[in-house]
């Protein structure tokens, strides 16, 4: 019998982004644990993943991957801890986020919040609204930004102006992106697993080149499955592992 194991993303593909999953959702993946082990692996640190999917979720999943495998655990135990200050020094990371608060502080956008920075163990998160815009907000800014080109540009100056840095810039959700050093995608988790699964399936909704899934979506090791919505995971999921 086929080892097997299924990796899921988190918004967009388990939860409307940011928002909690539906129990419907959670049930699901509940009994997919009946026939495969079931891991998740998201850009955002555990306690939002933790928020949306629920404070259980070290023991009710059999891995997860937070900050993209950066931190990782298996059945609720800490596995590793990758830090972003350690490897690229205090020096470095002064500079970028003084450069990148004053891009942002120059920007001509709609509305600013707060918080356009996030520190987390292994990457930079970084929102030109602000992570403290509401919902209503953050869905403005995802219509805007998809005809402004907001991040993408931005990603383009900050990948010339610290082209020495070794640095891989990730867009994802609605509002900001992710910056961490090369290698640090979230193909970082596969080394926790490789060996002890046939088959390891990757779910995931932003896997076009430069989405937050692009890299683990294409990688040799996995099977690269691009959702639409968590009900398209559902229906994905059902056909593969549980209609047979």
């Amino acid at each position: 019998m086929k080892r097997i194991l299924a990796l899921f993303d988190v918004d967009g593909t388990l939860t409307v982004p940011r928002k909690t999953a539906s129990l419907q959702t959670l049930d699901f993946l509940q009994e997919l644990r009946k026939v495969v082990k079931v891991g998740i692996v998201g850009g955002s640190d555990l306690v939002k993943i933790q928020e949306q999917l629920g404070d259980n979720v070290l023991t009710a999943y059999d891995y997860v991957f937070s900050e993209n495998g950066l931190v990782a655990h298996k059945g609720g135990e800490l596995l590793a801890v990758q830090s972003l200050k350690t490897h690229l020094g205090e020096d470095k990371l002064k500079r970028f986020i003084a450069f990148v608060l004053h891009y942002i502080a120059d920007l001509d956008i709609p509305i600013k919040r707060g918080t356009f920075i996030e520190f987390r163990n292994g990457m930079l998160n970084v929102s030109p609204i602000g992570r403290n815009c509401s919902q209503e907000e953050r869905d403005a800014f995802e219509v805007f930004d998809k005809e402004a080109g907001v991040r993408p540009k931005m990603v383009e100056v900050l990948k010339k102006e610290f082209a020495d840095y070794g640095l891989t810039y990730s867009i994802g959700g609605q509002i900001s992106f992710d910056v961490f050093p090369q290698g640090w995608d979230k193909t970082y988790c596969l080394r926790f697993v490789e060996g002890e699964y046939d088959d390891i399936h990757f779910f995931g909704d932003k896997t076009f080149a430069g989405g937050n899934d692009h890299e683990i979506f294409s990688s040799e090791k996995t099977i690269g499955h691009t959702v639409t919505s968590p009900a398209d995971t559902q229906q994905q999921c059902t056909e593969l592992f549980l209609a047979q």
